[in-house]
């Protein structure tokens, strides 16, 4: 029997060590996702897209609250519709992951703002937060677009990481006047489940079960060495105290993050809309349903612009 028991203990605390080494290994991976710096191709291409759309491109940049430069690409159409519409990439991406719908709303006539997230491209930053930290730099975007054309309307497009932070800048901005996220997780413990559970070939059930104690030891890790806390990074909370308009998308065939997210987050707020196009991927309803992607955007925009202006929110 002690034989046993000393056998199931040291079982026990060798799953316990190797937990903490799983989650550690994660968080830092994901803390530190890799960065991709906008090349000569891409910037001939958001060229082009001014071009074709007779809009004026300008590199900008703002400082965030912490020091950090950020930086981005701002296109101003000659004749626009005076609203305007800020939009956030993914992970390990940049801002030239959004320049197809920067093309899409530059024919529409709103002017666009391409910001790399901290921690990518070619904004300063060592971590990517989630959310965390990228709420403020949201809300210093928000404001310097604000000041510097004076729209009447700004709205918020984001996919994937860039959409959990949008959704969560709504505490600190509530001034957007409709936001639309796509693939957005809950909260960034939800995703851990799924990531984790992945290692194993399983649902979320595993990460939040067998796996658990790897997620709560990423956490404790982030916080500890970075002063990061990311359980603090939660879209479905930030939304359910928001008045924002919002719009979800989450395909279901979304491998990546599964559509219970986007689920969990409306179901926080009755007023959040969701569209779940049947064979999207992760961030792939606008090349799965291109024609129901742009429709269902550019009138969830149009609506609500026409009625909620920024002059009418400050």
């Amino acid at each position: 029997m002690r034989i046993f028991l000393r056998g199931t203990l040291f079982l026990f605390a060798f799953w316990l060590v190797a937990c903490s080494a799983i989650g550690i290994v994660a968080v830092e991976g994901a803390l530190h996702p890799g960065r991709r710096v906008p090349g000569v191709v891409n910037e001939t291409q958001a060229q082009a897209i001014a071009a074709r759309n007779h809009a004026e491109l300008e590199e900008v940049a703002l400082t965030a609250g912490d020091g950090v430069a950020l930086r981005g690409w701002s296109f101003r159409p000659l004749h626009g519709n005076g609203d305007a519409v800020i939009l956030l990439h993914g992970q390990a991406d940049n801002r030239t992951g959004m320049l197809g719908n920067a093309n899409l709303l530059l024919h529409y006539g709103y002017s666009v703002l391409l910001p790399d997230a901290r921690a990518h491209g070619t904004s300063g930053g060592d971590l990517a937060s989630y959310g965390v930290m990228e709420t403020d730099d949201v809300r210093r975007w928000f404001d310097w677009l604000a000041q510097s054309e004076s729209p009447r309307c700004i709205d918020g497009l984001g996919e994937s990481m860039g959409a959990a932070q949008l959704l969560q800048s709504l505490r600190t901005t509530p001034r957007f006047c409709a936001v639309m996220a796509e693939s957005s997780f809950a909260s960034f413990r939800e995703a851990s489940y799924d990531r984790l559970g992945e290692k194993l070939h399983a649902g979320a059930w595993a990460g939040r079960t067998l796996l658990r104690p790897a997620v709560e030891a990423g956490l404790l890790y982030g916080r500890w060495k970075y002063g990061v806390d990311l359980k603090q990074a939660s879209p479905e909370n930030a939304v359910a105290g928001s008045r924002v308009p919002v719009l979800l998308i989450h395909g279901r065939k979304d491998a990546n993050l599964p559509p219970r997210h986007s689920e969990e987050i409306q179901s926080r707020n009755p007023n959040v809309v969701l569209w779940e196009p049947a064979e999207a991927g992760h961030c792939g309803a606008a090349g799965a349903e291109p024609a129901e992607y742009e429709h269902r955007l550019i009138d969830w925009f149009a609506g609500h612009d026409a009625v909620r202006g920024v002059a009418e929110r400050f």
